[in-house]
């Protein structure tokens, strides 16, 4: 494993607090995902093995089984991690301690925080959601989940004047979460630049099409 690649994932947040047998196995779960994410993108996802999981992440493959049916039911770590960022967001939204844009900007690059660790992990994560029937169901599951959250924090924006009224909230999510995959899988196929730079420019033009304008209202 290179250096870079297990550099990414040495920095956690802190856990919450819990009790501690649900802590342990909170610690557990997590190293498994961890040592499961530096394989994946190390090797990428279909040459990975339970096994290989197992001994990186030191744990019995008996253990693995105990928390994972199988090695794409890990990534359920990473889409209740996307889902937490959307639902903050949301909380964000309704305070109204940001404005809209800033909380999506915000949002688009959280989102793309963990997948986007490495070009090669992304391109594994890619190959896992489009050749595993699970992991399929699984994403698709989390998108429509994000999708109805983000129409919440879109339809807020709506009613504040700050979003474009002749466009249904849900469909300016659906583009929302369009435009951040497709930036995701560009920058992951060809890295000339960084994925900031890329979600800044993909923002951008979100926002252009979004926006409410004084032509809006006449």
């Amino acid at each position: 494993m290179t250096t870079a690649v297990k550099a990414v994932f040495l920095a956690q947040p802190e856990a919450p607090q819990l009790g501690r047998r649900e802590r342990r196995r909170r610690e557990t779960r997590d190293k498994i995902f961890r040592a499961a994410m530096q394989l994946f993108a190390e090797q990428g996802f279909l040459e990975t093995t339970t096994q290989q999981i197992s001994e990186a992440a030191d744990v019995g493959e008996g253990t693995f089984f105990n928390y994972f049916p199988t090695k794409g039911h890990v990534l359920t770590v990473l889409t209740d991690i996307q889902l937490d960022k959307v639902t903050h967001a949301l909380s964000a939204a309704r305070d109204r301690t940001r404005p809209t844009r800033a909380v999506l900007r915000r949002l688009l690059h959280s989102i793309a925080e963990e997948p986007g660790r490495s070009p090669a992990l992304t391109r594994s994560l890619f190959t896992a959601f489009l050749s595993n029937d699970a992991v399929r169901q699984i994403v698709s599951l989390t998108l429509r989940r994000v999708r109805k959250r983000l129409a919440h924090i879109i339809a807020g924006g709506q009613r504040r004047g700050e979003i474009r009224l002749d466009r249904r909230a849900v469909d300016l999510a659906m583009t929302y979460q369009k435009a951040g995959i497709g930036s995701l899988l560009l920058w992951a196929m060809q890295p000339k630049g960084t994925l900031k730079t890329s979600l800044d420019q993909t923002f951008i033009d979100f926002w252009a099409a979004a926006r409410r304008t004084q032509r809006d209202e006449t």
